[in-house]
């Protein structure tokens, strides 16, 4: 291999790619940070906001919801500036990646399906599209309803077509109505230059590699495959080269390593930063990949909202708190009219206390809360300087 890298090198060249390191540029706002990342996962749980909401705010701030709600889904016709697709899981893209997406779209084609049992009549996809291009941007309800009945996966024979047709690339969502996709034609939406299936999957998952680096710093050959969930590649080093990657060597990882250039750079100009002292959503780039969440932080994570809840030991949505470029704790965060609630809050020791008061108190005031209430806290003899921390902040 190339380039040694200490553990501490690669923790901050991740923190760096991810926007929690160093200056970000507030002037780019939510687009900046979604180019920085290349897909920004969608996520229907909603308990301090949406997962969506809480990454931009995780890096630039308490900006305004409204403000990130336009980022992603305000355009014009014809000039769209991002659309969401299936990446790394449903996830809100720049526009400019939608030839890299071409991959996807010809493997959803040539399956013929997407979740690979659905059979939908080719009456029903002409219908569809032949509503969108005589009557505009329609909702699933618009279209005939979502679901015969009240369960959830009970879906209508509309909302499967229409969801077939979006991952073909034959209809696109660059909108939302609250949580309610709206798709349309791609000709009517997408900036007319990008509107094409000219990369191979070669150049396209090369694309998809270089991104990954590019959003990650150092990471190994598993987690740039994971970053847009790619299939196992054959000679992926040389895949690496073509992206235009550094290979390098890291201490402790036990694994062939990559670097982007950029992160290179940034550690030879022995570039510092602050670092952001914030709650992640538990569905933040930062941490996709368990595995290596564990490898540089040293930090296990797993989502518990789908645990049964006597199994869970962290709770429902337990965020991880980033502090000094560490992951140092979580809460399970809740609301209770105008009081943000730490359900249970998880610390790493002492020196979390005041990083997670201060957390706490951001994201309150973040999402219109004027008080802040902790109250099963980890370990138990930290919780009298939780409470007052939090209350010394106010």
């Amino acid at each position: 291999m190339g380039t040694i890298l200490t553990a501490d090198e690669a923790r901050r060249a991740a923190l760096r790619a991810q926007g929690l390191l160093g200056a970000v540029d507030r002037r780019a706002g939510v687009p900046g940070v979604l180019r920085l990342l290349g897909a920004v996962q969608l996520d229907t749980i909603s308990v301090l906001a949406r997962s969506q909401e809480l990454v931009p705010f995780a890096r630039l701030g308490p900006i305004g919801r409204e403000a990130i709600h336009s980022a992603y889904w305000s355009h014009e016709p014809g000039a769209a500036r991002t659309f969401e697709y299936w990446s790394h899981a449903a996830c809100v893209l720049p526009v400019e990646e939608w030839p890299m997406m071409a991959l996807r779209r010809r493997h959803y084609r040539s399956r013929g399906s997407v979740w690979g049992n659905e059979v939908i009549s080719p009456a029903t996809l002409a219908e569809i599209t032949g509503r969108l291009a005589a009557e505009g941007p329609l909702t699933t309800t618009e279209l005939g309803g979502a679901r015969k009945t009240p369960g959830w996966w009970d879906w209508s024979e509309a909302k499967v077509g229409v969801e077939r047709l979006l991952a073909t690339g034959e209809v696109v969502c660059v909108e939302r109505r609250g949580w309610r996709r709206v798709y349309d034609l791609p000709e009517r939406a997408i900036p007319a230059h990008l509107l094409h299936d000219d990369l191979d999957d070669h150049a396209c998952t090369v694309r998809m590699i270089a991104l990954a680096a590019r959003a990650m710093g150092v990471a190994t050959q598993i987690d740039l495959l994971d970053y847009y969930r790619l299939k196992p590649q054959v000679n992926f080093p040389a895949l690496a080269e073509e992206a235009g990657l550094v290979p390098v060597e890291v201490d402790g990882w036990g694994r062939d390593a990559w670097a982007d250039p950029a992160a290179i750079a940034a550690l030879e100009s022995g570039a510092t930063g602050r670092h952001r002292t914030t709650l992640l959503s538990p569905f933040d780039s930062l941490i996709w990949e368990r595995r290596r969440t564990e490898r540089i932080f040293g930090f296990a994570h797993r989502l518990e909202a789908y645990v049964p809840k006597p199994k869970r030991v962290h709770g429902y949505y337990a965020m991880p708190l980033l502090h000094g470029g560490k992951l140092v704790g979580r809460a399970d965060p809740a609301r209770e009219g105008g009081t943000l609630i730490g359900r249970q809050v998880s610390l790493a020791s002492a020196k979390a206390v005041a990083p997670m008061a201060k957390a706490l108190r951001e994201a309150a005031q973040w999402v219109g809360c004027d008080s802040v209430r902790a109250e099963t806290v980890l370990p138990a003899e930290l919780a009298p300087a939780l409470h007052a921390a939090i209350a010394a902040e106010g």
